[in-house]
């Protein structure tokens, strides 16, 4: 009986046995099976579909690639719209405007100008524009810029006469900076300067003409007399004289000399300010 019993045991272990590797068997293939089955749904949605986040990468792809053809496009765009700009005589010069004129004839300057016919605004060199028209003798100064689509704007600042004085040629008028810009009758208002060799050049011209820029209209100056670079008298049109010394503390002499004429007498000397006199 033990060795039938035995046996039996025998017999039942080994079914029991075979009962275990067979579940255990049917386990792996299942998991086997289930593994296999999520690697080829990762593939399938990690490899095409899905990052870690869940976004679709396909999707990302190409919403990336459309960003780089956009971005390209765009490029492409700006260089054609460039290129039109700086060849095209779309953008040609159509009108010029020019402001502060007044003894510059508007003809002289567009003549110094030199716009070109048909050529894009791109291409305009407003400074070699500027520099010709700079080289007209009334033209203290200029400034010439674009102003798109299609017009040119130029700023004229004119040389204003402060003083002339006679020469066999005629009158030369003589501007702020001391300069001879023109040989013509001066205006009304100018005063004429009687020094012995006047020139755009000379320093006791140089002084008379810093006195001008800073006497005010209002002194009524018909002559300047200027003897040296210190002693410099200023004739008015009254008939009265203003002795002026020379060209330093102008402004203050200027501010003494206004309230001084309002007394009587013929000769005002407000060379040293501080101590003007009336005789």
């Amino acid at each position: 009986m033990r060795s039938g019993g035995g046996e039996g045991s025998v017999t039942d272990r080994t079914g029991d046995d075979r009962s275990d590797n067979a579940l255990a068997d049917d386990d792996s293939a299942a998991r086997a099976a289930a593994r296999r089955a999520r690697l080829r749904r990762g593939r399938t949605r990690g490899s095409w579909f899905t990052n870690e986040d869940g976004d679709s990468r396909l999707r990302l792809a190409w919403q990336s690639r459309r960003v780089r053809i956009g971005a390209a496009a765009g490029v492409v765009l700006l260089i054609a719209l460039a290129l039109t700009a700086w060849f095209s005589p779309i953008f040609a010069v159509r009108s010029v405007r020019i402001d502060g004129l007044h003894a510059v004839p508007e003809a002289q300057v567009l003549d110094a100008l030199q716009v070109p016919d048909g050529l894009s605004m791109m291409r305009l060199d407003t400074t070699a524009m500027a520099e010709r028209v700079a080289q007209l003798p009334k033209v203290r100064s200029v400034r010439v810029q674009r102003e798109f689509p299609s017009s040119v704007q130029v700023t004229v600042v004119e040389r204003v006469p402060v003083l002339f004085f006679d020469a066999p040629d005629g009158p030369h008028l003589l501007d702020s900076d001391s300069v001879e810009f023109a040989i013509e009758p001066p205006p009304d208002t100018v005063p004429k300067l009687v020094t012995d060799h006047p020139g755009g050049n000379d320093p006791v011209t140089k002084a008379a003409v810093a006195v001008m820029s800073a006497v005010p209209p209002s002194l009524g100056v018909g002559q300047v007399v200027a003897r040296s670079v210190s002693d410099i008298a200023l004739q008015l049109r009254d008939g009265r004289t203003v002795l002026w010394g020379g060209a330093g503390d102008s402004q203050r002499k200027a501010a003494v000399a206004v309230p001084l004429l309002t007394q009587p007498g013929n000769v005002f000397d407000v060379s040293s300010p501080n101590l003007a006199t009336v005789k």
